[in-house]
């Protein structure tokens, strides 16, 4: 075997779904153990270490956490503006006829879990802050789920889920700028808004070296973190910045295509370890049946199913999109299930919404009972619905 061969199915492993998945998959398994065994302890020691940089007589000082969910996850908010432009600008939202189905259905995935949810806890002004905790898919998890059907999933309906899902990052990106903002440093946010410009600059000036957008990008997301406005959307922001092409590279396919594999394997898995870790002694039976944990599991395991359903079905309905070629109602309704599952944008956005452990704890068990509930009548769904290609079975 070439070693051309060999780089090249370690590439593709490394960019795979099924590789993303098993990966978080794996780090939330192993934080849910490690935090149920006589080791509790030493993972909640880790979890809240602090840690401190330092520039002359400038310091931020947080625990790991703060700093994963902070900093490391500006990465996969980068990623995810970086996927968002190049999608726009030449992929599958680049005319209106390929936004208007998956646009159809994250608007309703989106507003059913958060109206399910605000019908359980709308007299509740602390629980009322969750409302966004059941709205957002897990991408990686979900495309990962649908890789292991292979090739029987029609490559039209996986294009579908992936650009839905497009929508659905973007309109969590809006509830959090929205939403669970505080505090705002007027100063702070002008200093962002100079780092933003200079780097529109760069990118008017046609510049290809990424040292520039880099240097200017960690400027954006220190004035942002100290602004008030949650740092993970400097992310965004930055790559939109990003060109599509310049002295005739192709700069923003190739960094998606170079920060994916570390993204998908390093950002997220990390995340979900330090954010997944359940103590099961913490969770009661009062708790999983409260307002708020009923909220979060229902409207990822109803709500999302059935808003996305509705919302292609009114956008096929009313004749302003068309079903994917080659794909059934019975395809959608199985992807509308996937959708349900939220682990990592979920567990993100409770984080922000509920400061409180109990709330915390309670809500992430929620989120892992109404996702794997997705994830298996989803599977099963699809895996009736997709039959086998008989040339490939042949």
């Amino acid at each position: 075997m070439s070693m051309e061969t060999i780089k090249s199915r370690l590439e593709n492993t490394l960019t795979s779904p099924k590789s993303a998945g098993f990966a978080m998959f794996g780090a939330m398994l192993l934080a849910f153990i490690w935090v149920n065994s006589s080791f509790s302890s030493s993972y909640e020691t880790i979890h809240h270490a602090p840690m401190s940089f330092t520039v002359g007589t400038f310091s931020i000082s947080k625990p790991i956490i703060l700093w994963i969910n902070e900093g490391l996850m500006v990465f996969f908010f980068f990623l995810i503006g970086l996927e968002i432009k190049r999608e726009v600008l030449e992929g599958q939202l680049s005319s209106v006829t390929q936004i208007a189905l998956p646009a159809f259905g994250a608007a309703g995935g989106m507003a059913a879990p958060a109206l399910i949810y605000l019908f359980f806890n709308l007299g509740d002004p602390v629980a009322v802050r969750g409302w966004a905790v059941p709205v957002a898919t897990d991408i990686v998890l979900a495309l990962a789920l649908l890789a292991l059907l292979g090739e029987r999933v029609p490559v039209s309906l996986k294009v579908f889920l992936t650009a839905l899902a497009i929508f659905d990052d973007l309109g969590t990106l809006v509830v959090i700028a929205a939403f669970y903002t505080e505090g705002l440093s007027l100063p702070s946010l002008a200093l962002a808004t100079l780092g933003l410009a200079a780097l529109f600059i760069l990118n008017r000036l046609r510049i290809a070296r990424l040292t520039p957008y880099a240097l200017t990008g960690v400027f954006v997301w220190v004035a942002v973190l100290e602004s008030g406005v949650h740092a993970t959307l400097a992310g965004m922001l930055i790559a939109l910045s990003i060109p599509m092409r310049a002295s005739g590279k192709e700069v923003l396919k190739q960094l998606e295509h170079d920060l994916t594999p570390w993204v998908a394997l390093g950002v997220v898995p990390v995340f979900a370890f330090f954010n997944a870790g359940i103590d099961l002694e913490g969770v009661t039976v009062e708790s999983f049946l409260s307002p708020i944990s009923l909220g979060v599991a229902l409207g990822l395991f109803i709500g999302k199913q059935l808003g996305v359903f509705t919302g292609v079905g009114i956008a096929v309905v009313s004749g302003i999109a068309r079903l994917p070629t080659g794909v059934t109602w019975p395809q959608i309704y199985g992807a509308s299930v996937l959708t349900g599952v939220g682990f990592t944008m979920g567990l993100f956005v409770a984080g922000l919404a509920f400061v409180q452990p109990g709330l915390i704890l309670s809500t992430n068990f929620s989120i892992i009972v109404g996702s794997s509930l997705s994830a298996l009548l989803g599977m099963i769904v699809l895996t009736r619905s997709c039959r086998p290609n008989p040339k490939i079975a042949g």
